[in-house]
């Protein structure tokens, strides 16, 4: 699909979220501007109205791409894939594409949403070990799933969007002092998935809005 003007992807470069994005974009060679959205900064501006007008849950990331502003970062990832087919991250075999999503959904669903921002600022004084249990529980039944499903990458030898999911969330686990050693087929995935440009370039501590001293 022609597009007359490059999609704005509104995020934070350590969200989970938005770098699943920031990685469908570079993989389909897709060039797009940045609208950092500071979560810390003044209470956090996704909670402005100006935001909320964007995405009325106050979560990043939000992207205006072909006339439309869409939320929820699998969403707008399969649309990517829908709209700029090539290259595909979505297996063409029924099979290999629903192993994409249950790893998708166990990730976006199961784990991530138990450790993210809002959620820890809640919990307070034991929000280390609350993310490290809920990352170590969602690991325990994601590495017999993808010791299945896993050829080079996630499933099979192509990257998919199970990919995309996994290395943020394997970030954040190491972020958590969590022993990523314990699961050695994640393990083995993210270090190979992190030699991948795509990957690389998309990283958090490449991104606009990183601060200087988290740069690399």
């Amino acid at each position: 699909m022609a597009t007359q003007n490059k999609p704005v992807l509104h995020g934070y470069f350590r969200s989970s979220c938005s770098w699943r994005v920031r990685i469908a974009f570079a993989l389909k060679g897709i060039e797009y501007d940045q609208k950092p959205v500071n979560l810390i900064k003044d209470g956090g501006l996704q909670l402005t109205d100006q935001f909320k007008a964007l995405n009325p849950m106050q979560q990043v990331p939000a992207v205006t791409i072909d006339g439309m502003t869409l939320s929820q970062s699998l969403a707008i990832i399969q649309y990517i894939d829908e709209t700029r087919p090539q290259p595909r991250l979505l297996p063409a075999d029924p099979k290999q594409r629903v192993q994409v999503r249950m790893i998708c959904d166990l990730i976006a669903s199961g784990i991530q949403p138990l450790q993210n921002l809002y959620v820890i600022q809640k919990i307070g004084e034991e929000k280390v070990q609350w993310a490290q249990h809920f990352i170590n529980r969602g690991f325990e039944a994601l590495e017999p799933m993808l010791k299945q499903s896993a050829g080079t990458y996630c499933v099979g030898n192509e990257i998919s969007m199970a990919d995309l999911c996994l290395v943020p969330q394997v970030y954040n686990a190491e972020r958590f002092k969590v022993d990523v050693n314990q699961f050695p087929t994640i393990k083995r995935l993210y270090q190979t998935l992190m030699e991948h440009e795509a990957f690389k370039v998309t990283h958090p501590s490449r991104q606009p809005d990183t601060p200087d001293d988290m740069r690399t």
